[in-house]
């Protein structure tokens, strides 16, 4: 029984928590967060210790593993302080915003950089996890091209935005992450920002873009995000190769389509956003993290497919300032 810490009693560390306790080889054994109410909540809801000072965490010879859902700016600094105690790791995606704050990380983890997962959840998704399976095992041939479409049901306030670290950090970093996972190496990004919401420009940010990343294999993949989307959260992935192509579309909470005389296949809303949407990949995740951690073995994605992800991020972010096409390596 692997028994973990979730630092961060927030919206993802609710997640995790749930993940933890749903998974029958895991045990939740402990919540930090410096706001004691959200950490005795949660901590209560699954019989685990609540407690407000994370050196807790670090202390506990009872905590194996930890998963850190710090904000973004704690993350290094919670996976080096895990590291030294000997916990094995799971940190919600992204390493850092700062690329050098990354390499900091990947130099003082050495060998153990495989060893740390990194949450990009999506990986993990039924559907997606599928059409990269059968990818890899040659069903479509070549891949030629990927297309990600990915775009929220509403914008995030302002004042998140303005320390997002962008919309190429915060959000497509998903979306490189899981080119990668299907195309291997990129090695060059072009990006178009687009400013569509008043709020979001005068925050300093792009909230819709459309990216072309090109592999060293030849594959070209489109991605499509926009923070905001009149039909709810829409998230789609179709990869088409010499042979063949494959697919995943939304998920919605019934199958069941209507038809009559004003209209016919009616559906249901897409599911309502991250947290309906992704449920069973935060449950692979945790269980693909579990499978490493008892067999002390490498993870994927680990932190180099952060650094990766981040460095596309960042090209992706000064191709869309700049309009050049930025080569990557």
């Amino acid at each position: 029984m692997l028994k973990v810490a979730v630092i961060g009693a927030g919206r993802i560390g609710t997640v995790h928590a749930a993940a933890v306790a749903a998974n029958p080889a895991t045990e939740l054994a402990l919540v930090a967060d410096p706001f004691g109410e959200g950490a005795r909540r949660l901590a209560t809801t699954y019989g685990a210790r609540a407690t407000l000072d994370i050196e807790d965490v670090w202390a506990d010879d009872g905590v194996d593993a930890v998963i850190i859902g710090s904000p973004t700016p704690l993350h290094v600094e919670h996976i080096l302080a895990a590291d030294r105690a000997g916990k094995k790791i799971l940190c919600e995606k992204p390493v850092d915003l700062d690329m050098a704050r990354v390499q900091e990380c990947v130099l003082a983890l050495g060998d153990r950089a495989e060893q740390v997962m990194i949450g990009f959840n999506r990986r993990f998704d039924p559907g997606f996890a599928e059409i990269q399976a059968r990818a890899a095992a040659g069903e479509i041939g070549a891949i030629e091209q990927l297309t990600i479409i990915s775009r929220d049901p509403a914008a995030p306030p302002a004042s998140y935005v303005a320390q997002s670290g962008g919309i190429f950090r915060d959000m497509t970093i998903h979306d490189f992450d899981m080119a990668r996972f299907l195309l291997g190496d990129i090695v060059e990004v072009s990006a178009v920002g687009q400013h569509l919401d008043a709020e979001i420009k005068a925050a300093g940010d792009f909230d819709a873009a459309v990216v072309t990343l090109t592999a060293a294999s030849g594959a070209v993949a489109t991605i499509i995000n926009n923070r905001h989307c009149a039909s709810g959260y829409d998230q789609r992935l179709e990869v088409s190769g010499a042979t063949g192509m494959l697919e995943a579309g939304n998920h919605r909470g019934t199958l069941v389509r209507y038809s009559g005389a004003s209209y016919t296949e009616a559906a249901g809303p897409y599911l309502n956003f991250f947290l309906e949407r992704y449920t069973a990949a935060y449950a692979a995740e945790l269980a693909a993290f579990v499978a490493a951690a008892e067999a002390d073995a490498p993870v994927t994605p680990n932190v180099l497919d952060g650094r990766a992800a981040l460095a596309l991020a960042d090209a992706a972010t000064r191709s869309a300032r700049t309009g050049e096409r930025v080569r990557i390596g």
